[in-house]
């Protein structure tokens, strides 16, 4: 075999494993998300059911560094229009969304968002939400919002910190069973929503005509 036919085997097999690629696949979320305010804008307003909430920023694959202990790299690091975080993580391993995980991506985006000298009072509202393959907590469920709050009375603590569980394997007609349905579909023709099937299929796209290096692309 030539080297020109190794090397339009090798383009061949790579588009083959792209055409199967889904947003619950982490390397390809991030590749749709990153620098599109509009996409990640449309997952947070359906999960966190917010149809108001804007988007002004959005970051992907953000190493967020630990000096003595360690550190993590979030998938996706969004900020909105009230200034609160928002880290979002896509799991097909049940064994990758553990709650002690959350908990440590929680306290890491805290660690990292008041400068010396600031009042504790100008931290803002963070959220960090799991979007799994699988319903991990195992009780049907499309959403899992976890809260800290009074045990005696149930009223929560409103500390501005937030984790939700989103199921992926949730299915049904209402915008979080549409979207967790997108999230598992390899051909945009079969999406519910406009924004996601375009930009997947732009990548997509530009993957085909050589537009995107290889260097791009970790998957």
């Amino acid at each position: 075999m030539t080297v020109t036919e190794q090397i339009d085997r090798k383009h061949q097999e790579d588009l083959q494993r792209l055409r199967g690629f889904r947003l619950l696949d982490d390397d390809f979320l991030t590749k749709c998300f990153e620098k599109d305010t509009a996409s990640i804008e449309l997952v947070l307003q359906i999960v966190l059911e917010k149809p108001d909430l804007k988007v002004l920023d959005v970051r992907t694959q953000v190493f967020v560094e630990n000096l003595t202990n360690r550190s993590v790299r979030l998938d996706i690091l969004a900020t909105d229009s009230t200034g609160a975080k928002l880290n979002v993580e896509v799991q097909r391993s049940d064994k990758g969304a553990g709650r002690k995980r959350a908990r440590y991506n929680s306290s890491m985006m805290d660690a990292n968002l008041l400068k010396k000298g600031e009042d504790f009072d100008k931290l803002p509202e963070t959220w960090v939400i799991f979007i799994t393959e699988n319903d991990v907590m195992g009780k049907g469920l499309p959403l899992y919002p976890i809260e800290r709050c009074f045990l005696e009375t149930g009223e929560r603590f409103e500390d501005g910190s937030h984790i939700l569980y989103v199921n992926g394997a949730y299915r049904g007609d209402t915008p979080i069973g549409k979207l967790m349905h997108d999230f598992s579909c390899t051909d945009a023709a079969d999406m519910y929503y406009g924004t996601l099937a375009d930009r997947g299929s732009f990548l997509r796209r530009a993957r085909r005509e050589s537009r995107l290096c290889a260097g791009l692309w970790k998957i």
